[in-house]
């Protein structure tokens, strides 16, 4: 199963012209929003957290009914999202709007032979000097890769989400939670080599403009 990801595209411009716009992945709380920290737990919790088995399967042995949750991580190229009015022109006077990731949070559980993870996204828009108010189609995807010397995809999910920029708003931030992402559980200690990845996928997010 092949992970469709894009380049990222130079930012210093963009970040020094205009100021406001936000790039990365932060641990912060978003301002005017809860942080998934409360509703997830702590960073610190998150990091240390052991999952346990909601109902075990046939054959489920005491050992790998306790197994540490993946972690999330915001991949390299992909946490931030810019659109330009016009692609040919990447300058920051021509920029729509930028989107960024802020924070992240993730809980797991066993189910039967499956891990399912609860996983969360929240993030910004901020509206460049070529945008205004609407809607906005966010193209989110979600890998989970086993890692290793041959990084191999366990499971790729593509979510579009929707935010709408209220009229005379310059920013808007949103979140996005998944209840069932769910893969099977690997044999012995393999989960330990499993990443959570999250990023815009702006290679979607072009084929729909």
């Amino acid at each position: 199963m092949a992970l469709s990801w894009s380049g990222a595209r130079p930012a210093g411009a963009v970040l020094i012209a205009m100021g406001l716009l936000v790039g990365g992945c932060s641990s912060n709380a978003i301002p005017g929003m809860s942080s998934l920290s409360s509703v997830f737990g702590s960073s610190e919790s998150q990091s240390q957290q052991t999952a346990q088995t909601g109902q075990s399967g046939p054959g489920t042995s005491a050992e790998s009914v306790n197994f540490s949750c993946p972690p999330v991580r915001v991949r390299m190229g992909a946490a931030t999202l810019r659109v330009a009015a016009n692609s040919g022109d990447p300058s920051p006077a021509n920029l729509r709007y930028q989107v960024s990731i802020d924070e992240t949070a993730r809980q797991c559980s066993r189910v039967g032979s499956n891990v399912v993870m609860r996983m969360g996204v929240q993030g910004r828009v901020i509206v460049g000097p070529q945008g205004g108010p609407g809607r906005i189609d966010v193209p989110l995807r979600v890998a989970v890769v086993h890692e290793g010397v041959n990084p191999r995809p366990i499971v790729s999910e593509l979510y579009r989400l929707h935010v709408s920029v209220p009229q005379g708003q310059t920013n808007q931030t949103f979140t996005h939670i998944e209840n069932n992402l769910t893969f099977p559980m690997p044999p012995g200690a393999e989960i330990d080599s499993y990443v959570v990845y999250v990023g815009f996928d702006q290679l979607a997010g072009r084929a729909r403009r």
